[in-house]
């Protein structure tokens, strides 16, 4: 068998265009998809009256043989292969003979391999879902131990105010929340078939594209048959979903090497999950981390490579959307694999609570309690904010501990010398979604049913 279109073509292909349009070497990873697709196809023919019963029977026999051989690494390819779906089709001729040769009826490659993309990314979207729900499992069960521990807060990578530890890591996983929601949703709007569409225009035969929806388990079958094929819609928004998802952990990432720098002194990283120096013997490195932050980059390339390829693109099939599959099987794999690291050196890190409350303890962390408790006397806050940010200012001038500038200052005085003490600041922390004790409780309740929701969404999607 020469190539899938040699009957227009006098001569073999040139070696050059082939080493330059094989797909082979990645698209393989699409067996699995284009067997399903493939027997559904043919279940399809047979209720066009296109094959026999029995030609069908021989025909998936054929795709069991190849799946076998396949799983077995004994497939054998050979130089004519351009693409799985071509291998595919190959050995299934050889194997079932003239019903084999019947398997492509009504089918482009083009419809086939859009068909195989939205099967292999439905079922990777859910994969990379589920490991984000164990990552966020991780955080939850770590913001559930932390107990009362707080920390100082940030804005600008200066110390704001203290915030409980377990409100620094389920902000963490509300953003994974949304990756997750994102994930799903991108699902939903790709669950659409289009076998059937052809090579642009559809087929003159008595296919039944939405009977083989149904079969392949797709909600629903495509509208226009020159959309079907062009669609690349769904690798784009995945790989966005994808790319946001590398983001938060980048940002993850980012905090963990700095809490664990002896700077910061916050974490202690587990010797299981960090990496030594080839010549600095003392070192202890995040390289989990910090790999989190560079890979996000690497997504980010992925998909703005992907957008840029499709821009321009005239309707309908183009071969420029071969450009769709590397960067979404590497996004999948390198998320894949940050995930369950993060996962793991998050669950096996020691936070060291003790630098934490010290760093928090500062008396010019509680500026805004003494702001609000000028406001709550009556005071307008623009006011308050200049009277406490002269009295900071007086302080860091001339050395003088704030505690005694706020007990001598005739609108604050001794009722307020208790706002400094330390750990009090983030006790006042009392609305809705706030740092503070009594609204992370609610916080944990919240996120304990949000992840129970969404492992039930990933569960029955």
């Amino acid at each position: 068998m020469g190539t899938l279109w040699h009957g227009r073509f006098e001569g073999d292909p040139a070696q050059e265009l082939l080493a330059f349009t094989v797909s082979l070497g990645f698209d393989q990873r699409l067996a699995v998809d284009d067997l399903h697709g493939s027997r559904a196809h043919v279940r399809g023919l047979v209720r066009a009256g296109v094959l026999s019963i029995a030609e069908a029977d021989t025909v998936l026999a054929a795709l069991d043989q190849v799946e076998a051989e396949l799983a077995d690494e004994v497939f054998v390819f050979v130089a004519s292969d351009e693409d799985i779906h071509t291998a595919v089709e190959r050995r299934v001729t050889e194997i079932a003979g003239p019903a084999g040769a019947k398997l492509h009826t009504g089918r482009s490659r083009n419809d086939q391999v859009a068909c195989d993309l939205r099967l292999f990314t439905k079922r990777q979207t859910l994969a990379i879902a589920g490991r984000v729900l164990l990552l966020q499992e991780v955080l939850l069960e770590r913001a559930e131990l932390a107990g009362d521990a707080y920390l100082p807060g940030y804005t600008h990578l200066q110390r704001a105010q203290p915030v409980l530890l377990a409100h620094h890591l389920l902000a963490h996983g509300w953003a994974l929340a949304r990756d997750v929601d994102r994930l799903l949703d991108a699902r939903r709007r790709m669950d659409v078939s289009p076998l059937g569409a052809g090579a642009l225009a559809g087929s003159s035969l008595a296919l039944d594209p939405e009977g083989v929806a149904a079969d392949l388990g797709f909600a629903r079958t495509f509208d226009n048959s020159l959309d079907a094929v062009s669609d690349r819609d769904f690798v784009a928004e995945t790989l966005f979903a994808l790319t946001l998802l590398g983001v938060h952990l980048s940002r993850l990432g980012e905090e963990i090497v700095l809490w664990s720098t002896e700077e910061f002194g916050f974490l202690k990283l587990d010797d299981g999950y960090s990496t030594g120096s080839s010549m600095l013997p003392q070192k202890k490195n995040p390289d989990i981390a910090e790999l989190a932050r560079g890979k996000a980059g690497r997504l980010i390339g992925h998909l703005t490579g992907l957008l840029a390829t499709l821009k321009a693109l005239p309707l309908a099939y183009n071969r420029d959307l071969q450009e769709d599959k590397e960067p979404l099987f590497d996004a999948l794999d390198q998320l894949s694999l940050g995930l369950a690291a993060m996962s793991g050196l998050l669950a096996s890190s020691t936070f060291l609570t003790d630098a934490m409350a010290a760093a928090a303890d500062s008396p010019a962390a509680s500026a805004t309690d003494l702001a609000e408790f000028l406001v709550t006397a009556g005071m307008p806050f623009r006011d308050a904010h200049a009277v406490v940010g002269a009295l900071v200012r007086t302080s860091l001038d001339d050395g003088v501990a704030l505690v005694d500038l706020v007990a001598a200052h005739p609108d604050l005085g001794p009722a307020a010398v208790p706002l400094l003490a330390p750990g009090a600041s983030v006790l006042r922390r009392t609305t809705r979604g706030g740092a503070g004790p009594e609204a992370v409780a609610g916080q944990l309740e919240r996120f304990r049913a949000q992840l129970a929701t969404d492992r039930a969404r990933v569960v029955e999607a």
